[in-house]
């Protein structure tokens, strides 16, 4: 028996001493409690090693512990929200004055394009203009001027070019996946970007974690997601089973039973059957709930329906930089997190009861 236990003690340990490093551990981490967590493909330079994040994905901690990072040739951005399961982004400048930032802004060298775009023109007119009640940038304007930006039809704005001078024509990432057209906007919501690579969507909305794999390069592999009912951590020990330690100890296994067999006789094994029970499931999965749009409310809380501002399920009030979800039929707004909710274990919407239809998800370029 003691030999029997010495065995299995020894199967155990080469299983997860080789378990633990096939793979390399990089934890979440974060600036502090209440900001955004950060993961693969993001990493915090000094503290995570290289391997933790892929290029271009670096983040910063400030001097107030606020998540930053650096856009190759638009400088340092404080980082608002990330949102993996969209593969998304929210940004804003850490100076309070983003109009002016907006005027420079590029992406190019940067992993990340704008999620929807919406073209501004920002005017610079004199102080009496403020009959129109416009809402004026403040960090732009001055004592004898104002500035404005207006994404408003072409007549309106050959009615501004009269009377006000045209500073620049720009294309802003913003967070509504919707065309509104805005008289007037101080363009002080959260820049919402996207990245498309690496590709973690799928990865994340099945639960799993994205990284590299292991001697690879730079190939991404998805970790700890179910897979047809095997825990990650099983298949691992299954993988390893098939190297040679796993051979050595199914040898002195196989070995010791036999000896045993031959000393004791043979015994009746009694037969256990196992019968699974069926499981039921009102409520949708989760890649049926993440191809439902989110969206991130900004400053203003603007949304398709001006009587949307409340959410449904939690009845508080939405606020600035929440994130809601929509149902695609009935076009009911929640917040994503009540929602989400709500949808695993009932497969119609709260409101209307119509049972939503999921959507396509974007495939990987």
């Amino acid at each position: 028996m003691d030999r029997l236990k010495t065995i299995t003690f020894l199967c155990f340990f080469f299983s997860f001493s080789d378990m633990i490093t096939s793979t390399e551990i990089c934890p979440s981490s974060l600036c502090r409690r209440t900001e955004p967590v950060i993961q693969f493909p993001f990493r915090l330079t000094n503290i995570q090693p290289k391997s933790c994040g892929y290029p271009g994905f670096d983040l910063t901690c400030d001097i107030t512990n606020q998540t930053v990072i650096e856009l190759p040739n638009s400088g340092k951005f404080i980082v608002q929200g990330i949102d993996y399961g969209t593969q998304e982004i929210w940004i804003n400048d850490p100076n309070d004055c983003l109009p002016h930032r907006l005027l420079s802004l590029n992406l190019s060298g940067s992993p990340f394009t704008g999620a929807c775009y919406q073209d501004f023109s920002l005017f610079n007119c004199s102080l009496d203009f403020g009959k129109y009640r416009l809402k004026p940038i403040t960090c732009l304007s001055g004592s004898t001027y104002t500035v404005f930006a207006t994404s408003g039809s072409m007549r309106s704005i050959r009615k501004f070019s009269s009377t006000c001078s045209l500073i620049s024509t720009i294309s802003v990432p913003v967070q509504w996946s919707f065309y509104e057209q805005v008289l007037s906007s101080d363009l002080s919501d959260d820049l919402r970007l996207r990245w498309v690579r690496p590709q973690c969507r799928r990865c994340e909305s099945r639960g799993g974690r994205c990284g590299f794999k292991r001697n690879s390069g730079q190939e991404i592999e998805c970790t700890d997601a179910p897979h047809h009912g095997i825990p990650r951590s099983a298949q691992y020990v299954i993988i390893v089973g098939g190297g040679v330690p796993a051979f050595l100890c199914v040898i002195g296994l196989f070995c010791l039973i036999c000896s045993s067999v031959k000393s004791y006789g043979r015994r009746p094994n009694p037969i256990v059957e196992f019968t699974r029970q069926p499981t039921t499931k009102a409520g949708l999965d989760g890649l049926t709930i993440e191809s439902y749009p989110k969206t991130v409310l900004g400053e203003s809380r603007r949304l398709p329906n001006p009587n949307d501002n409340t959410c449904p399920i939690c009845l508080s009030e939405y606020r600035p930089k929440e994130t809601l979800r929509s149902l695609p039929e009935c076009q009911h707004f929640f917040h994503a997190d009540c929602i989400d909710e709500w949808l695993r274990l009932n497969a119609t919407c709260p409101v209307c009861r119509n049972p939503p239809q999921r959507l396509p998800l974007a495939q990987p370029l």
